[in-house]
């Protein structure tokens, strides 16, 4: 299947299974209000689903010729979508905590080792403005890792992407706020 068809397909799955509309507004992430959330966690608790939308945003890295050796985000946001790009990509995962555990090892950030060398594609299923994707940034960047990429499933505004570009990081959504007829979320 080429890299337009999975795209689609995901679309398809994502407007079916994560797109729930309210009677009255509710607060996103961001701190913002509406009265659709889209639930990318839900949408993809069916492993064949997680499966489909992994396979196409693996395409659409791949597709600008980036090469990634661990694919992770802030909990819980980026979880499945770790998990499920690693094992599609067959690239190790890792999940950053949104602050490092109080015992043990105090780690920030979980499952693969990061620093100098390794290649990170960081992933978030519904960004805002992206607030979420840049603690992560920062974690993996203290770390000593190079951040390739960043992608998600949905972007509902137009700040992550310039804020990435900003930071010289290639941004890779598999939808748009305009792709399922959303008003754009704006940074506050």
């Amino acid at each position: 299947m080429d890299t337009a068809e999975l795209v689609t397909r995901a679309r398809e799955l994502l407007r079916e299974k994560a797109v729930t509309h309210f009677d009255r507004p509710i607060q996103l992430a961001s701190g913002q209000m509406s009265s659709v959330f889209i639930d990318g966690k839900a949408a993809l608790a069916h492993g064949p689903d997680l499966r489909q939308a992994c396979l196409a945003m693996q395409a659409l890295v791949a597709d600008a010729g980036i090469d990634f050796d661990a694919v992770g985000g802030l909990t819980l946001g980026a979880d499945h979508l770790a998990v499920g790009l690693a094992l599609v990509a067959d690239r190790s995962w890792f999940i950053v905590r949104k602050q490092a555990k109080q015992r043990g090892t105090a780690q920030r950030i979980e499952g693969a080792r990061l620093g100098p060398g390794v290649r990170v594609l960081l992933v978030e299923d519904v960004v805002s403005t992206g607030g979420s994707m840049f603690q992560a940034l920062d974690a993996v960047e203290d770390a000593g890792a190079e951040v390739v990429a960043a992608t998600t499933l949905l972007d509902r505004g137009d700040s992550a992407r310039s804020a990435l570009a900003g930071h010289g990081i290639p941004y890779f959504p598999l939808a748009t706020y305009r792709d399922f007829g959303l008003e754009p979320v704006s940074a506050v």
